[in-house]
């Protein structure tokens, strides 16, 4: 056992409760205490050239890291673009951004480059950030430290209450950020939620130290803020919910021309594209197969709410994939390029099953142990990959090197090789 694994093992998460910690990392007990108000107020939206200049000055001044947050209009706008940034430093306060009117923040990313960015949630709130020139070079995120430490529940919310005592008011997570003006009570809920994030930051920080985990928590901020923008996903139309329930490639045809329709009308309109047409409702024609807007209006999604014109596009769509040559329709599942699905590994390959099986209570009594979970332990992907192929001869430096091309961090090939090494040499 490793000098970190002995002290993990030992340490569960503390709760301070009270008043943020201070410098000598004391806190008072009590009661939650309600977060109603920001110290200085709700400050206002900053919207125009000469506004977003004062905040690029009053943060590069600063001192610090800096709390950042965003707001996104998902289930009402199209894509994933932020419409409310949301940060707080020492010396400059909180400020509260329009990215809409200011669509720009290069300016502000810049100033704040080599300063440690702290987020709750980072990989939500880094691809939208990254669109308005905001791009950490490095970072701390208070939900994964939360993960690492142990906590049960690592919501922003429940955080701030365990770990400072205070409540935050959650009411408006769900609300429609492109609303323009954006109402009182929505921008007090925005800046509350940066107003301790630096503060739980260095209680995480303290927590994640005294348990040996700090380190590994360095680890996996330094890798998400290292990692290259997410490749573009291919045929995101195979993601519709419900595609389990269509086989036949006409039918899969279907689903892609709708999907494809869908999505061009929501883009164009800027709305989200389950307010175009449902995910339930693109499946529910694809298996009906419908010859014309008659029998398409019957089907469920499409009924009487529905117009001529509407009807008409969508049946256009079927109409399309219909008359697709059988050399043009979509395969049934997507190329494979790892292993096949666990389930299936008894029949092709009793030793690799059972290499899996091994190594699965390995890990999860690994991380059991150390108090965190399995996944952030070791990615479920990667124990899979080396079950199925492991290396050609299995010990402690093949296995280190496996586990590290397939994106590990050094803290967790030292802990997960060892019981890598036990289930692959495990007779079946």
């Amino acid at each position: 056992m490793t000098d970190a694994q002995d002290t993990a093992a030992d340490c569960s998460p503390r709760t301070t409760g009270g008043t943020p910690p201070d410098a000598a990392g004391s806190s008072v007990t009590g009661a939650p205490t309600p977060l109603l108000e920001p110290r200085e107020g709700v400050p206002p939206v900053i919207a125009d050239p000469a506004g977003l200049a004062d905040v690029v000055a009053a943060f590069a001044a600063g001192s610090g890291p800096v709390a950042v947050d965003a707001e996104r209009a998902s289930g009402y706008r199209y894509g994933q673009r932020a419409y409310l940034v949301q940060l707080r430093r020492e010396g400059a306060g909180t400020a509260l951004i329009d990215p809409v009117a200011c669509p720009d923040l290069s300016a502000l990313g810049t100033v704040l480059s080599g300063v440690e960015w702290d987020l709750h949630a980072a990989t939500q709130d880094l691809p939208c950030l990254r669109e308005i020139g905001m791009v950490p070079t490095r970072l701390f995120d208070t939900e994964l430290a939360g993960r690492l430490a142990g906590f049960p529940r690592v919501g922003l919310g429940a955080m701030v209450e365990n770990v400072l005592g205070f409540v935050l008011e959650k009411g408006h997570s769900a609300v429609d950020w492109s609303t323009r003006p954006l109402p009182e009570p929505w921008l007090r809920y925005a800046a509350l939620d940066v107003e301790l994030l630096i503060d739980l930051r260095d209680a995480l920080e303290k927590e994640l130290d005294r348990q040996g985990k700090l380190e590994w928590a360095l680890q996996e901020f330094d890798a998400i803020a290292s990692a290259p923008p997410a490749e573009p996903r291919k045929d995101p139309w195979r993601r519709t919910s419900g595609m389990h329930k269509v086989r036949r490639r006409r039918q899969l045809g279907v689903v892609r021309e709708l999907w494809e329709t869908r999505d061009r009308i929501a883009r164009r309109r800027d709305v989200s594209p389950g307010k175009v047409l449902s995910d339930a409702a693109i499946v529910e024609a694809a298996l009906a197969l419908p010859a014309n807007v008659h029998a398409l209006a019957q089907l469920n999604g499409f009924g009487h709410r529905m117009g001529r014109r509407q009807l008409e596009q969508w049946q256009a769509a079927v109409d399309r994939a219909r008359a697709l040559p059988d050399s043009a329709l979509p395969q049934p599942g997507q190329p494979v390029t790892g292993p096949p699905p666990p389930r299936a590994w008894a029949d092709k390959d009793p030793a690799a099953a059972a290499r899996l099986s091994a190594a699965r209570a390995g890990v999860t009594a690994l991380a059991e142990q150390l108090n965190l979970p399995q996944e952030n332990l070791v990615s479920p992907d990667t124990v899979r990959r080396i079950c199925w192929e492991p290396p050609q001869v299995v010990d402690t430096e093949s296995v280190e090197s496996a586990l590290a091309g397939y994106g590990a961090r050094p803290w967790q090939v030292e802990l997960v090789t060892p019981v890598l090494v036990r289930a692959l040499t495990a007779r079946a």
